[in-house]
């Protein structure tokens, strides 16, 4: 994937796919390059700001609320009783904030690598960092990786891998060996969540390598959920969901249906994301 800007418009190409999407911009409000990565916010005309990373979308205030709930509540409404969870990467706070709606949580810890995502964070997306300051929540500016290895076996309910595209720092994320030490420190009954890109474009590759690494990694069951995600490549993106010693393709629904405050999850919503359509079984292998 590459950029391209010009006076009025960022846009991010998808080269592999032949495909581009676009934002009008009116103004350029950062531009920082960290140990890691290179960290540009932006102002656009419909979509409010903007953050890019290496030159690839990563969020946008009009519509960053379909992943950061995706990515969060099937996870923690699928796990029985959720208290103790770790979010490895997902700098801007979103997940975050998303996971401290759940009362029954007493304690989130959040590793990533980049302090430099969440302050841009904290300037520019304060929607997403209002619950940095809950008394449940620790934010931690380290490698996940390594967390992750020198972690107590059996210690957390649910890990979230709230990742950028598995490139860069975020290319040991996607590996067998680092989802099996995640398979380690999940108690029983643990749930595992991971962004796994697009439907459209990665069911017959990243997705499906995904999942059968996560049976490999020694986990019982896996489910992809796919939801909508404008701004990411070809407006469609997923998550995939793998149980310790659990299903993965149950829910508490009565719970779920009473979580209020949300602008996209839903039981009905997670019901349906758990029913895949013809093409994706096909090309994961599934049918």
């Amino acid at each position: 994937m590459s950029s391209t800007l010009d006076e009025h418009w960022f846009t991010e190409t998808f080269a592999d796919e032949g495909s581009a999407f676009s934002l009008e911009i009116t103004d350029k409000l950062l531009d920082v390059t960290s140990p890691y990565q290179h960290l540009e916010v932006y102002a656009t005309r419909t979509y409010g700001n903007l953050m890019v990373l290496d030159g690839c979308v990563m969020l946008t205030e009009r519509d960053n609320f379909l992943y950061h709930e995706m990515i969060a509540h099937p996870a923690l409404f699928t796990h029985r009783d959720p208290r103790r969870v770790v979010i490895i990467g997902g700098g801007d706070c979103g997940t975050l904030r998303e996971v401290l709606r759940h009362p029954g949580v007493e304690q989130v810890t959040q590793i990533d690598i980049d302090e430099e995502v969440t302050k841009a964070a904290e300037r520019f997306f304060p929607a997403l960092t209002e619950s940095n300051d809950d008394p449940r929540a620790e934010l931690r500016f380290a490698d996940g990786v390594k967390w992750v290895e020198e972690a107590p076996e059996a210690s957390i309910d649910v890990l979230i891998i709230d990742s950028t595209d598995p490139v860069g720092p975020a290319e040991g994320l996607f590996k067998v060996d680092f989802l099996a030490r995640c398979q380690r420190i999940l108690k029983d009954g643990g749930v595992l969540v991971q962004q796994s890109e697009s439907p459209l474009y990665h069911s017959g590759s990243i997705i499906r390598e995904l999942r059968r690494d996560m049976r490999e990694a020694g986990f019982d069951s896996v489910a992809t959920l796919p939801f909508p995600q404008p701004v990411y490549p070809s407006g469609w993106w997923s998550v995939t969901l793998a149980g310790k010693g659990s299903s993965v393709s149950d829910f508490r629904e009565t719970e779920a249906e009473d979580l209020a405050g949300l602008e996209y999850y839903s039981a009905a919503i997670h019901r349906g994301a758990l029913s895949l359509p013809p093409f994706m079984r096909r090309q994961l292998g599934d049918g």
